[in-house]
């Protein structure tokens, strides 16, 4: 049954955040750590590994890329015009509609609901909204943003490296490749981890705010999706990934960018953590119409 496969899918990456969530209530682990390492080593580890695979052929996926691109940049008009209508600030409403969790919760989700075998996929989806975070996103706050710390991000030096390895058809030594596979394979968990520890810091103060932002991010997204899938050349598995992809709530980063400029970070926060939340309802329902 639906249903049944559907709990399958769900419960792990549910559980482990609500295991963050539960330690961190309990023991209050400062997370700065573990997230650094997570960002610097771990992740970056895994978007190499899958690049760089021989599986990996970058052609395959340009559609998909598209895609990605359409569902971020036509998410955050959607969201520019009602942020006029609400007379909310562009700037701290519009990002956490554009920029969802692709890297929390996009990954391990791509891989419990279709298997390893859209681990590739996934990633250039997650590169994708990273991409534009860390360029449209950084010159919406600030346009003034520097290019060059784009670049200077483990993420994208791991991104550049292993696409060039795959361009290049160049081989990992199989011992040191196995090291980055054992790395890459640590970064997943840990993200849902770190995500549970970060819904302890829910404010529902703003939680007006938050509930917009809950139903409005998965909502664009599947709009788009719904708009743009006619004219691009996806296989089965690649529309349902956009499909979750465009399901996604809103990224844990927009918080931290917030916090950064100083731009609103109590109803960012609000946006973020109620939107993930609201997630135990919106992802089944795209995850139903994905695996159908």
């Amino acid at each position: 049954m639906l249903i049944i496969r559907l709990i399958g899918i769900i419960f792990p990456v549910f559980a482990i955040i609500a295991i963050g969530y539960l330690y961190s209530r309990w023991r209050q682990p400062d997370m700065t750590t573990a997230n650094q390492i997570n960002m610097m080593i771990l992740l970056p580890a895994l978007l190499f590994h899958v690049l760089s695979s021989k599986d990996f052929q970058l052609g395959e996926y340009g559609w998909l890329a598209l895609g990605g691109v359409t569902v971020v940049l036509g998410s955050g008009l959607l969201a520019l015009l009602v942020s006029k209508t609400a007379r909310l600030s562009y700037k701290t409403f519009v990002p956490p509609m554009m920029f969802s969790n692709a890297g929390n919760i996009g990954l391990p989700l791509a891989v419990f609901a279709f298997g390893e075998k859209a681990l590739p996929a996934a990633v250039v989806l997650f590169l994708v909204e990273n991409g534009l975070h860390f360029t449209l996103g950084a010159y919406i706050m600030n346009h003034r943003a520097s290019f060059m710390k784009v670049l200077a991000q483990p993420i994208v030096i791991a991104t550049l490296a292993g696409i060039s390895f795959s361009l290049m058809d160049w081989g990992v030594p199989q011992p040191l490749g196995e090291t980055i596979r054992m790395l890459g394979q640590a970064s997943i968990p840990l993200l849902l981890f770190a995500l549970g520890a970060r819904l302890t810091q829910i404010d529902f103060t703003e939680w007006r705010i938050g509930l917009l932002g809950a139903v409005l991010c998965p909502l664009t997204g599947v709009v788009i999706v719904l708009l743009v899938r006619p004219f691009l050349d996806l296989t089965p598995l690649q529309t349902s990934l956009l499909l979750v992809f465009g399901a996604l709530p809103p990224a844990v980063l927009n918080y931290l960018v917030a916090e950064q400029y100083q731009q609103e970070p109590g109803k960012v926060a609000s946006i973020v953590l109620i939107g993930n939340l609201a997630g135990i309802v919106s992802l089944p329902i795209a995850l139903a119409f994905a695996l159908s």
